[in-house]
């Protein structure tokens, strides 16, 4: 067997995949083209061990770690995808960006200030005087 035929195929596999990471917006999309990307891994490993006739078989090892991987991998990435839609309707990528910390207030002092607390410059009873006036 040439080596050449399974490495053009990998190859391909893997730009398809880097495409899909770099092109989509949708989470499980991404998820779905860098599981592609290490299936072209996958079928480099065991083409080049074939390839080489090693006795120890490393690449058909290293082929079964990296599918375990690949699944943990999907499994946790699956779980927090279905978490993000369960609470924004959207698994789009461009809309997570309130997963980060926010910035900091620019007139603030320390820090966020609890919502209990009243503005700054008020008092506790300027509320209860605005109600009853």
């Amino acid at each position: 067997m040439h080596v050449a035929y399974p490495a053009v195929l990998a190859v391909l596999l893997f730009c398809v995949g880097l495409y899909g990471v770099l092109a989509r917006r949708n989470a499980i999309l991404v998820l779905m083209s860098v599981e592609l990307m290490l299936n072209a891994v996958n079928l480099n490993l065991v083409a080049f061990d074939a390839w080489l006739g090693d006795t120890l078989h490393s690449g058909q090892a290293l082929t079964l770690f990296t599918i375990t991987i690949a699944a943990a991998e999907i499994g946790l990435g699956l779980a927090i995808v279905l978490l993000v839609f369960r609470h924004r309707g959207s698994s789009d990528i461009d809309r997570l960006t309130a997963l980060a910390e926010p910035p900091p207030h620019a007139g603030a002092g320390a820090g966020p200030q609890p919502p209990d607390t009243p503005p700054a410059g008020t008092t506790a009873g300027d509320g209860k005087a605005e109600a009853t006036a």
